[in-house]
């Protein structure tokens, strides 16, 4: 496993101080936030965010996210389809090996929703493995389907392709109605990611992002988990990720050296 922080967690700083930052604090591996890529590349060359992670020794594990590619219809879906074609060109450029792909089907869905969104997965599994990349799905516990672990692994063996993955969010898992049970369906070759935060103190069916806490800190400790992930032998990427207004204030710096320790401290392994 390795440990990772999420760009997000700083949202509100720069690319480049983001990196420069994490990168004092010993965290030499990131989940790439791809609005901090893109506005970056707004004003910079092309290569500007390869040669700030070769700069600071830090490798991009995986990007997140790319949503809208599911259920989505007309020009919507045109455009969700044409910004997915540029990620996956900035993530091969890049030497990213993995993106994030929401699981954004929210509202009723009809029989050609489901088969609109099980032709988009293998569709985009296609156009990413011609890019040499890998997508990892991310259920989310407020979506219509997939919403849990169950589905979404069934969904994911039902593709087939393996460019096409799994992203455990541990919130999206803790708080839906995913069963510690569903744990024993992740394998070595179905998982692709993984993102960590706890839950501050409130019911878990009221909580929202911005009760994302740090791992180890709040109700929802991620032990069945590292368990599980050790038993597979998963060798990807462990990131601490949270959508936390509050969090976004504190300095990367601190926040990067808090969260690492954390972290390390979840995963079982010394302080670097």
């Amino acid at each position: 496993m390795k440990p990772a922080l999420a760009t997000v967690c700083s949202l509100d700083a720069p690319l480049e101080t983001i990196l420069a930052d994490y990168a004092a604090g010993h965290c030499d591996t990131i989940d790439l936030w791809l609005g901090h890529a893109e506005a970056l590349l707004a004003q910079r060359s092309p290569t500007a965010v390869a040669d700030l992670l070769f700069r600071h020794g830090i490798t991009a594990a995986a990007a997140s996210f790319q949503g809208g590619l599911l259920t989505s219809q007309g020009e919507a879906r045109l455009e969700h389809w044409k910004h997915f074609e540029s990620r996956l060109a900035l993530l091969q450029q890049v030497g990213i090996p993995v993106l994030v792909i929401a699981g954004d089907t929210f509202g009723p869905l009809g029989p050609q929703d489901l088969g609109r969104l099980s032709l988009s997965l293998v569709e985009a599994a296609k156009r990413a493995a011609d890019a040499g990349i890998r997508l990892a799905m991310e259920f989310d516990s407020r979506a219509s389907f997939p919403n849990n672990l169950q589905s979404a692994v069934a969904l994911v063996e039902d593709v087939g392709l393996p460019s096409l993955g799994l992203c455990l969010d541990w919130f999206h898992y803790t708080v839906g109605p995913s069963k510690p049970l569903d744990l024993l369906l992740l394998s070595a070759d179905n998982l692709a990611h993984v993102q960590l935060s706890d839950i501050a103190d409130v019911p878990r069916e009221m909580a929202s992002d911005s009760d994302r806490i740090l791992p180890g800190e709040g109700s929802s400790a991620p032990d069945q988990l590292i368990q599980r992930l050790r038993e597979i032998g998963y060798r990807g990427a462990v990131a601490v990720e949270l959508h936390n207004p509050a969090l976004w204030r504190v300095p990367p710096r601190q926040f990067g050296e808090i969260a690492l320790t954390s972290l390390r401290k979840v995963l079982g392994q010394a302080a670097m």
